[in-house]
């Protein structure tokens, strides 16, 4: 049974600058619609977190943020344990961030500034000096990449099955012509809705997916070989390999983080 969450923007003023939070969630934790008076960057730290925004559904891996607008609705519902940092900014400092929800592939310097505040378990720039920390900070995210969303999802009726059956069992190895067989439209259909809908192909949604499930499968204390097979390569060598090409490192360095 999902454990349900109420976010407490409705008791908390809004920040004068920024204000610092960490969270870490169970599996299966939901947190009901809400939304703020401020802008918000949520930071993966650990796991992968799941946000509705907007009607929109974006998944967030370690190393990326994702970004909320002031006012926009947003719920999530996080099937694994994840750990989160939550930052909210005024609005006065929201000037040069996106108008529109979506993902940031945040900076080195950026994760390093975020840390060194919550480690020191501040709340709040007090200081000077940590204000101008802050401003950098803010600088860093203006200036990082933006992407939609790390694994889109669709409403197509060919399409939709089809990615809701992978994301139960991502080592399922269906191929895409005998999926389409099972949703009844061909091959070609099929792979051209990906690219439409999905902005990318078959193989790659596919791989992002089990990218992701490997990413919580490894925080969990699985051996790479047993990751491997629970998200559908035959061998480790492969499932390293891919692993390498996403996230910049193998998954024993990953794991050591």
């Amino acid at each position: 049974m999902a454990e349900i969450r109420h976010s407490p923007s409705a008791e908390v003023a809004a920040p004068r600058t920024l204000f610092f939070h960490c969270e870490e969630t169970n599996a299966d934790t939901e947190y009901l619609p809400h939304s703020h008076d401020w802008g918000q960057v949520v930071c993966v730290k650990t796991g992968v977190i799941a946000l509705n925004i907007a009607g929109q559904r974006f998944l967030a891996p370690p190393e990326f943020a994702v970004w909320l607008p002031i006012g926009m609705e947003h719920s999530s519902y996080n099937r694994k344990p994840a750990l989160f940092r939550t930052i909210n900014i005024a609005k006065s400092l929201c000037v040069g961030l996106p108008e529109r929800a979506c993902l940031l592939n945040v900076s080195p310097v950026f994760s390093a500034i975020v840390e060194d505040c919550l480690a020191r378990r501040m709340l709040e720039p007090q200081t000077e000096e940590d204000q101008r920390l802050c401003q950098v900070l803010i600088d860093q995210l203006r200036i990082s990449p933006v992407q939609q969303t790390y694994l889109p999802t669709s409403q197509d009726k060919f399409l939709a099955p089809v990615l809701q059956a992978l994301e139960r069992s991502p080592a399922d190895n269906t191929s895409l012509a005998v999926w389409a067989g099972r949703v009844y439209t061909t091959e070609r259909t099929l792979s051209r809705r990906c690219q439409q809908e999905l902005g990318m192909s078959f193989s790659e949604w596919r791989q992002r997916l089990r990218f992701l499930h490997a990413l919580s499968l490894l925080e969990q204390g699985k051996t790479v070989q047993e990751v491997a097979l629970d998200v559908g390569y035959s061998s480790a060598s492969a499932f390293i390999v891919m692993f390498q090409q996403v996230a910049g490192t193998t998954p024993e360095r990953f794991r050591r983080v």
